[in-house]
């Protein structure tokens, strides 16, 4: 389990300090988690600091009752947290087997990183001896990023934004993968989106809006709130 306590950051700003999350306070369990709301509202910048990417102002952060508030990028990986971009970096020279057997950690074989392209929805033979470069696309890239983090076998997979930049072919291909994940696996995932597929198919929906916690619990009693808000907000604005 991960738990944010009093997580508070400030980024720098053009007058000055912009406070961008406000003391969060958050349990997050085995499962199927989202975090969505408005842009700029911090979904990202808590991604980002729940994988080291950013360090927080104030507060602390426990895995497993250990505090690896102060930890790096690196040290967290090793503790068990993986990290899924908004844009997939793409590596010329490398190949989709070079990039699952570095995730991994040790000797992969072929039928190993088959395997976990298999689970995303590649063909794996036309995948296994392709270069991470620009001839693969944003769908692509996405999927194979995740077949990395199967390979990780992450206790704490982090997502943010996936169906960012790919089609809507991709898209429902996505959402098959990460409800495939959802039944598979013992971990935790979490995922920033704003998707409604995406947030219906999880556990537990938190709402983060001008840095807070605004919602938080199962996605039909999140999406009902969110859908009720976008319906009077139509009314008002039709007045």
């Amino acid at each position: 389990m991960l738990e944010l306590i009093d997580i508070s950051y400030s980024a720098p700003s053009d007058s000055g300090e912009k406070e961008i999350l406000k003391n969060i306070n958050l349990k997050l369990d085995k499962g199927f988690i989202a975090i969505t709301g408005p842009n700029g509202g911090g979904k990202s910048s808590l991604a980002t600091i729940i994988c080291g990417l950013y360090k927080p102002t104030s507060g602390k952060i426990l895995l497993n009752g250990v505090d690896i508030t102060n930890y790096g990028v690196t040290e967290r990986a090793r503790a068990g947290i993986s990290f899924g971009f908004q844009q997939p970096v793409r590596f010329k020279g490398i190949t989709v087997k070079d990039l699952i057997t570095i995730a991994s950690g040790k000797k992969t074989t072929i039928s190993d990183a088959c395997e976990y392209l298999s689970e995303v929805g590649l063909c794996a033979r036309d995948y296994i001896d392709r270069e991470i470069n620009s001839s693969l696309s944003g769908g692509e890239l996405k999927r194979i990023e995740i077949a990395t983090v199967l390979a990780r076998n992450s206790s704490f997979s982090v997502f943010d934004e996936p169906e960012a930049g790919i089609d809507l072919w991709s898209f429902n291909s996505l959402i098959t993968v990460f409800n495939n994940l959802r039944k598979k696996n013992d971990g935790t995932i979490l995922i920033i989106s704003h998707q409604e597929r995406i947030l219906s198919i999880a556990d537990r929906v938190i709402m983060l809006n001008g840095g807070e916690v605004t919602e938080d619990g199962s996605a039909d009693k999140v999406l009902c709130g969110i859908l009720k808000q976008n319906t009077c907000s139509k009314l008002l604005e039709g007045e």
